[in-house]
């Protein structure tokens, strides 16, 4: 009898603990959203704010997570100053899921941005691409075409990279991570 109280007793108390413990957990997890959040509208507030810090006119993109770094030159717009200020917060590590099985693959890329990021548009219709051009679209996607193409689509202008063999190569030649099945493009404050 002495037995099953007590392991009646220790069975409620393994419960409990393990119940409260998950209860922290989810608290944790509550704040670490929460906190996201923040720091995302924190950067939607200072792309957008006058008297906050300046936003950087260009940034730096690696293709790779080892790969040299290229000056992205942004345009004077809300899109791109919404990316710069979410960089502006720590580096952008976005994924390529698909790199070589879309329609025209061979001129362009885009790289993912989670849907947790608000990034405001004004797109227009684009007929013809320029070898470096950047661009945002839909659903949350920047777009980069790494050489010339006619290509019909709607964009938002984000900002261009000197065209170069050097550039061309670095995005042709991106490594796939081990592993991974995709490669990465890092976008960061330039030095």
């Amino acid at each position: 009898m002495k037995r099953k109280i007590l392991s009646s007793i220790a069975l409620i108390l393994f419960v409990t603990a393990f119940f409260t413990g998950c209860g922290d957990e989810n608290d944790s997890n509550e704040k670490n959203s929460i906190s996201m959040t923040e720091n995302i509208t924190k950067s939607n507030d200072v792309s957008k704010s006058e008297n906050n810090t300046e936003i950087p006119k260009e940034l730096s993109v690696s293709f790779g997570d080892n790969g040299s770094p290229f000056t992205l030159h942004l345009y004077d717009n809300e899109t791109s100053a919404t990316i710069a200020g979410f960089v502006g917060t720590g580096d952008l590590r976005l994924p390529i899921y698909h790199f070589d099985d879309y329609e025209n693959w061979e001129v362009m890329q885009y790289y993912d941005i989670p849907s947790s990021y608000n990034i405001p548009q004004n797109p227009e219709t684009i007929t013809s691409e320029n070898a470096g051009e950047v661009y945002f679209a839909e659903p949350n996607r920047i777009v980069l075409f790494y050489k010339d193409a006619e290509i019909s689509g709607e964009y938002t202008k984000i900002g261009y990279f000197d065209y170069s063999d050097d550039f061309v190569s670095a995005v042709e030649n991106n490594p796939v991570l081990e592993g991974w099945g995709n490669k990465i493009v890092v976008i960061s404050k330039k030095d």
